[in-house]
């Protein structure tokens, strides 16, 4: 009886069969690896910025007002990165005229050597992304902000970090825990910005009455987030 041989070109098969499972392995990998890597969902991620700002100091001590560096947080989907403009309100001693201003604070600090090349180059200062939601999520700051969601709701207390880092998980299942029962996240429009606010009174009441006056009811729909 003659012997059965597989044709040759089955050698170049298994060649190609054993690369294409290798290379589905190491996306599978490499796409696991973004998806629980600090930068993306872990509570905790804090990554180290080219200017050592401090919310504790700003926010904190000073009590800024979260609007006025992220100054269409209210306005529009996305929370502004404040522009250059905006650190040299304060801490450039050059004036418009070219004269100095005497009242300028910490204008010649090296912390803040990063500022002052962005103000002479234009170019703007590389500042490192901390809470970074997925490309196919839309989630829309004005529409939380005015409707009663804090934002120490997501960014925890950030008037205590002098580095900030992400205090929630941001995951789907935290958001529509969220959507599903508001309540204990709303308080009075006029202390939106205002971290270290504390109700008068149970949250959970105090919620009930902001969603009735505001007319609130989060959509748990799929296209809300997913368009």
């Amino acid at each position: 009886m003659e012997q059965f041989h597989f044709p040759n070109w089955t050698n170049k098969l298994v060649v190609v069969l054993t690369a294409s499972v290798l290379l589905g392995l190491g996306y599978i990998g490499a796409v696991g690896a973004y998806g629980t890597a600090p930068g993306t969902i872990q509570v905790g991620y804090s990554p180290k910025q080219p200017v050592p700002f401090s919310h504790k100091l700003h926010v904190g001590k000073l009590k800024m007002d979260c609007r006025y560096c992220h100054n269409t947080v209210d306005q529009a989907a996305h929370a502004a990165i404040p522009p250059t403009a905006t650190c040299v309100n304060c801490h450039s001693a050059a004036a418009s005229d070219g004269s100095v201003q005497i009242a300028a604070i910490f204008s010649k600090s090296p912390k803040l050597q990063p500022v002052r090349e962005s103000q002479v180059t234009g170019n703007p200062i590389p500042w490192v992304r901390v809470h970074n939601l997925a490309d196919f999520v839309y989630f829309n700051h004005a529409a939380h902000v005015n409707r009663g969601v804090s934002c120490g709701s997501c960014h925890g207390r950030v008037d205590k970090m002098d580095q900030v880092y992400q205090v929630e998980p941001l995951t789907m299942s935290w958001c529509l825990d969220c959507h599903r029962n508001p309540e204990p996240h709303l308080r009075p429009l006029e202390y939106i910005t205002q971290l270290d606010w504390q109700p008068g009174q149970d949250p959970g009441m105090l919620g009930a009455e902001v969603r009735k006056q505001l007319n609130i009811n989060p959509s748990t729909n799929c296209s809300t987030c997913h368009r």
